[in-house]
């Protein structure tokens, strides 16, 4: 019977998977990819846009502007003294009536004795039937009685034709305050004109509160 010698192989085998071992060992380990985070872009510095311009004030045709500076006038022929928008052209008239103008707005002013205070119906009677024949298209408002700084005053309230531009050749059409004032047998009469539509009530109450009998 042969024997067969089995130690030798063994030892081959294990020397084998020895080398085998080793051989893996030698090969580098493969670490994990490094995830790098994105870069933090720098903010963006945006410049705060410009103010916005003030606002500019609007004057439609007539108005008087809320900047208008007034002065006081002295009408000695009416025996008082009124607040006149500043840098309006002065006319006189030979009857001693005072009037000033700028563009579309009028301001005129008289004076003259009077028996008794001024009422709504005797301006009715005796002041609209004149103005109605100077005033060409004209149309009657209120006759009121009002309260101003010298005291009490009747205004009549009227619609005409404005004075002719010398430049177009038309015509607007105005409205009209006329107040009479009285005072120890003397009244002074303030009519304000302009534009239909125009909004001076302001300056028309700045002007009419002024009035100061001398």
């Amino acid at each position: 019977m042969r024997l067969t010698h089995t130690r030798p192989l063994v030892s081959l085998v294990i020397a084998g998977a020895a080398l085998a071992g080793c051989g893996a060992s030698s090969q580098p380990a493969t670490s994990p990819p490094i995830k790098v985070a994105p870069a933090t872009p720098a903010p963006v510095k945006v410049a705060p846009p410009p103010p916005a311009p003030a606002p500019t004030e609007s004057n439609p045709a007539g108005d008087i502007p809320d900047s208008q500076v007034y002065v006081t006038y002295r009408y000695d022929h009416g025996g008082f003294t009124v607040k006149v928008p500043e840098g309006w052209s002065r006319t006189q008239k030979a009857n001693g009536d005072v009037s000033f103008t700028d563009k579309l707005n009028r301001i005129e002013l008289s004076g003259a004795p009077a028996a008794t205070p001024p009422t709504p119906q005797s301006i009715n009677a005796a002041v609209v039937p004149s103005l109605r024949a100077q005033v060409h298209g004209f149309t009657l408002g209120r006759i009121t009685t009002v309260s101003r700084g010298a005291g009490p005053a009747v205004l009549v309230t009227y619609r005409g034709d404005g004075p002719v531009d010398h430049v177009t050749g038309k015509t607007a059409h105005d409205s009209f305050e006329r107040y009479v004032f009285f005072k120890n047998g003397h009244q002074a009469v303030v009519t304000l004109s302009g534009p239909t539509g125009a909004d001076n009530v302001d300056p028309w109450r700045t002007v009419t509160d002024s009035l100061r009998w001398l």
